[in-house]
Formats: C-alpha cells, sequence, structure tokens
C-alpha cells in the first residue's frame, strides 16, 4: 500500500480509518480488513446505508463541475480522503485544464497513497495537515506555491466536517476560510445530518464507538456554515438530490437524508 514504513501499517491496523472505509464502499482496494469489517456493518447490519457513501462522494463530484463551470481554476480538497476513480483534478481539468489542486489529509497512509496517485504534475499537490488547523493549511508551502487567494478558489469539505468534535467549531473552521478567500469562491461543504429516528442514530453511535469521535450536526447548524455566503440552488439537501445530473434526483432513502450538502458564493 503505498511507500508506508512498518509503524504506518500496525498503527493503520490497529483502528478502523474513515477514509478507508469509505475507499471499501465505493469499491476501492486500498484498504486493511479491519476497514472492511467496518465497512461490512453498515452493509449488512445497516443494509442501505453504504450509500451514504456514495451519494456524499457523487455531489462533491457535480461541485468540482460546478466550480469549474463558473471559472474556477483553484480548489482545495479539505479531508480529501484516499484516491477514488475520478479525482478533483481530473474532474475539473475536463473543463479547465489549468486547475490546481491541493488535497489536504491527516491521515499518513492517505498521504503516501496520494503522494503516489495524486501528486502528477506542479500543479497538484498533496498535503498532511489537520483541517482543525486553518491557519496552519494555509500557510504551508504548498498552498502558497499553488494558491493565489486575492482570485477566487474552492474550498471543498466532503464530509470531514463530520468527523471532528463539536468543541474544534466546524462551523467556525469554515468561516475562518470564508474571510480570507476572495470575491467570487466557493465553499461547497457535505455534512451529516442528525436524524429523527433508532436506525440513523445506530450509524451515529458506531462510528464513535469505533473510530472515537465525530458528530452530526443539526439542520441549524449546517446552515449557519454557510452565513455571510450566497447559496447556489437547490441550497442544502441531501446529497442524492443535490445538483444531480440528468435533471430531478431520485427520493432520498431514510439514510441518504443523513448526508446533505450545499455549495455557496462568496460575493
Amino acid at each position: 500500500m503505498g511507500h508506508m514504513n512498518d509503524n504506518d501499517v500496525r498503527a493503520g491496523q490497529a483502528r478502523p480509518s474513515i477514509a478507508r472505509t469509505y475507499d471499501y464502499l465505493l469499491g476501492g482496494r486500498d484498504h486493511y480488513v479491519i476497514d472492511e469489517e467496518f465497512g461490512r456493518y453498515f452493509e449488512q447490519v445497516l443494509t442501505g446505508s453504504e450509500q451514504i457513501a456514495v451519494s456524499n462522494r457523487r455531489a462533491l463530484e457535480r461541485a468540482v463541475r460546478a466550480l469549474a463551470h463558473a471559472g474556477v481554476d483553484q480548489i482545495i480538497d479539505l479531508g480529501c480522503g484516499l484516491p477514488a476513480k475520478e479525482n478533483v483534478h481530473q474532474i475539473a481539468r475536463q473543463h479547465l485544464p489549468q486547475t490546481r489542486v491541493v488535497y489536504v489529509d491527516n491521515d499518513p497512509i492517505v498521504i503516501s497513497h496520494g503522494q503516489a496517485m495524486l501528486a502528477v504534475d506542479e500543479d497538484v499537490a498533496v498535503v498532511q495537515a489537520d483541517v482543525r488547523e486553518p491557519e496552519v493549511i494555509r500557510e504551508h508551502p504548498e498552498v502558497a506555491r499553488l494558491i493565489t487567494f486575492d482570485r477566487p478558489v474552492g474550498l471543498l469539505f466532503g464530509a470531514v466536517l463530520g468527523f471532528i468534535e463539536e468543541d474544534d467549531d466546524p462551523v467556525g473552521i469554515v468561516r475562518y476560510w470564508a474571510e480570507v478567500i476572495a470575491p467570487g469562491s466557493f465553499v461547497y461543504v457535505s455534512c451529516f445530518r442528525a436524524g429523527d429516528n433508532r436506525r440513523t442514530a445506530l450509524v451515529q453511535e458506531q462510528v464513535r464507538k469505533v473510530l472515537g469521535r465525530g458528530g452530526w450536526r443539526s439542520a441549524e447548524v449546517i446552515a449557519s456554515m454557510f452565513d455571510g455566503l450566497e447559496l447556489v440552488g437547490p441550497g442544502v439537501i441531501p446529497c442524492v438530490q443535490w445538483q444531480p445530473d440528468g435533471g430531478a434526483g431520485p427520493e432520498p432513502t431514510d439514510w441518504e437524508r443523513l448526508i446533505v450538502s450545499g455549495l455557496a458564493r462568496k460575493n
């Protein structure tokens, strides 16, 4: 698995990783047995909940296309996860070949794979950093090299805010970035929304039990992440219904209602 040393491997096998579990649920190959076992819990015990991962990823891909169509040619993907079949820079460059992308994650295994597979040219970088430290990310040499903050930039928070604690101020993290980006920039957020039934509560309980962190956010808290920004249609709604390809999206299942997304512009 990439350029990992023995310590990385032992640490990675001790507890499931959300990035590697997502990789398993999305049909990837960059995960361990412990991640597969965690993923199978959702497939077999909470049948249908695995669609959360799929819906989240597809909405992020559509958001990247929306950024490209808006002419945004520099993107920071915060909490990027493992390389996918179609990655952010590949999607964006189908429309804007000059797009620069910085991938950010705090998982050393994600970084190892990302640097091997995503850092394909001088306009793509993979940075190990924690989303909870936005100033550190902004001042990172690779971010400074590739991102010009006096021009529009696209920020992607693809479900990562659901895996940090309330004390780490997820709303404040988004607001920090919203203040430093230039007018014409966009912020995309997908986030777990608190459900109102026992089955959906089980997902949160299992994530907290196994990963030791994370929390679902109320609709009001998620909406507040976009304060001061102009939401792009159709607003904050389940990922499966957010700007679907080819018209109206499918009616979301109870599971799919748990993951919502929105894209907003700074004017």
